[in-house]
């Protein structure tokens, strides 16, 4: 893929919220958190919200609550613009500084800034106020929307207004669910309601819009990345602001629900986030990298489905490395469970370890609550092993998931054996006898905290690359993009690809 020639893909997470306006945990506990498993992040303060729901006296302790955050962000806005530019490292593990601004009418957007901040949080009443306060900035700007999928004047967005000129990206994953379709995965739950097919990212595509797609967490919790609430990744030369910065800006962008899914979709050999000239034959490649098993590769033509790649799972014969997962959690304890792991591969060796952890899972944290967001601590030392030592609550509801994971990349064949320690207990296991399922293992008796070995997935479960010739006389704009989905639920969605007769 001649598109992708010189980048590499990077992960970060540019919308998450700590204590220093309504969220909990400091600064500091959230870049932890964000180094622990991303390349980027943004720990973004809430600014300014002007259409507030007020006169309901039932949403009265809502005004309140988000005015108290304003405040506080007013407050901590100099002081988090200097800590979030010493903590960035070129080449290692970049900041970018924002802020959040909120509308019912026009939707919430995150404003971000490569360099250099504005002096103070801008309260702007208008979008295309705070779009000309921007373009008056002398340093580089975005504007990028939010939980797109809310019903418009609900904070849903608004595509009337909506302006590619600052905005090249929508985000549409977070914990508030997706945004690509009214029916897709994961669902829309939170109380501020379900989704509306004019506001989703289908529909923006429809009425002619060119923008990318992100992630990002949402994450109230000093928790950037916080696993399985949205990622994002990029297409970039290097880690270095002006490097994913520009990505951003030319769309070379995908969302993650939260697995580094790696992901090239090209059209013509040029990179998802192009615009084309028209051409009557489109050739397609996706070449997909995933952190588990894939389930279905989808190529989508005008929103809808041109073809589907549906993967048959092997068996690990022991040619090649293969990747398994180790979780941690469950239980029936009110009280969050310690876990301390040391594991090593014997016969083998570990290629790498890809880390998924989480934070506190609660969307409106108490203001007051002054409890560590600290919870994980990740070693992989030059021997080859790993230590972790995290924690976990039980799973909320049956069906919400509240485990630690990492998952191991392994070469060494069906004689290598996992070597591990975790709260006390010793476990050696084969990958030969993983290759045949998963092995649970219990802390103590019926309903004690658990932890599981999942099923070794070769290479080929986990690597794909589908290649399509399509094949349109589309009068205007056509566009094309590519989703993932993995066997355990994790998607990524491609940005789009546009063939545009306007575009000779």
């Amino acid at each position: 893929m001649d598109g992708y020639a010189g980048l590499k893909p990077y992960y970060g997470d540019i919308h998450n919220h700590c204590g220093l306006s309504y969220g909990r945990g400091t600064l500091d506990e959230a870049l932890h958190n964000a180094r622990l498993q991303l390349d980027f992040v943004s720990v973004t303060l809430h600014g300014h919200w002007d259409d507030m729901p007020r006169g309901d006296p039932r949403l009265d302790y809502l005004v309140d609550y988000h005015q108290r955050g304003f405040q506080r962000a007013g407050v901590a806005w100099n002081d988090y613009l200097r800590a979030m530019e010493s903590a960035n490292s070129e080449g290692q593990f970049l900041t970018f500084p924002s802020f959040e601004w909120h509308s019912m009418r026009y939707g919430d957007h995150c404003v971000y800034f490569r360099d250099i901040a504005t002096p103070e949080i801008f309260h702007a009443a208008q979008l295309e106020e705070l779009r000309e306060r921007l373009r008056r900035h002398p340093h580089p700007s975005l504007v990028i929307p939010h939980h797109i999928g809310y019903k418009q004047g609900f904070r849903g967005i608004d595509w009337s207004s909506f302006s590619s000129e600052l905005s090249p990206v929508v985000e549409i994953m977070s914990f508030h669910g997706a945004s690509e379709s009214t029916d897709a995965e994961p669902a829309y739950l939170h109380a501020m309601g379900p989704r509306d097919q004019r506001s989703t990212m289908q529909h923006g595509l429809a009425e002619g819009h060119v923008f990318g797609v992100i992630g990002s967490t949402d994450d109230h919790s000093a928790h950037p990345g916080n696993y399985g609430y949205g990622l994002a990744a990029v297409w970039a030369e290097d880690l270095s602001r002006e490097a994913i910065w520009e990505a951003i800006c030319r769309r070379r962008t995908y969302a993650l629900t939260g697995d580094r899914i790696g992901l090239r979709f090209a059209l013509n050999g040029a990179p998802m986030g192009a615009v084309l000239p028209y051409r009557y034959e489109r050739n397609i490649e996706v070449a997909v990298d995933a952190a588990s098993t894939i389930d279905t590769i989808d190529i989508l033509h005008n929103n809808r489905v041109i073809h589907r790649e549906a993967i048959s799972p092997a068996i690990y014969d022991g040619s090649g490395p293969c990747k398994l997962r180790l979780e941690l959690g469950w239980g029936e304890r009110e009280s969050l469970t310690d876990w301390e792991m040391e594991l090593s591969v014997e016969g083998g060796e570990l290629l790498g370890v890809e880390p998924h952890l989480r934070g506190k899972d609660i969307a409106m944290p108490d203001l007051e609550d002054d409890d560590s967001c600290v919870w994980s601590h990740l070693f992989v030392k030059k021997d080859g092993s790993l230590r972790l030592r995290t924690r976990s609550p039980r799973n909320a509801t049956a069906r919400s998931a509240a485990m630690q994971a990492v998952t191991l990349h392994i070469d060494g064949g069906l004689g290598a054996e996992i070597h591990a320690r975790i709260n006390g207990a010793q476990v050696a296991l084969s990958l030969a006898e993983l290759a045949r399922g998963a092995r649970s293992f219990y802390t103590g008796s019926f309903v004690a905290p658990a932890f599981v070995f999942h099923q070794a997935a070769p290479r080929q479960n986990c690597q794909r690359l589908v290649t399509l010739a399509h094949e349109s006389d589309g009068t205007s704009r056509d566009w094309y993009y590519a989703r993932v989905r993995q066997r355990n639920g994790q998607w990524a969605w491609s940005s789009p690809i546009w063939v545009d007769r306007a575009a000779l």
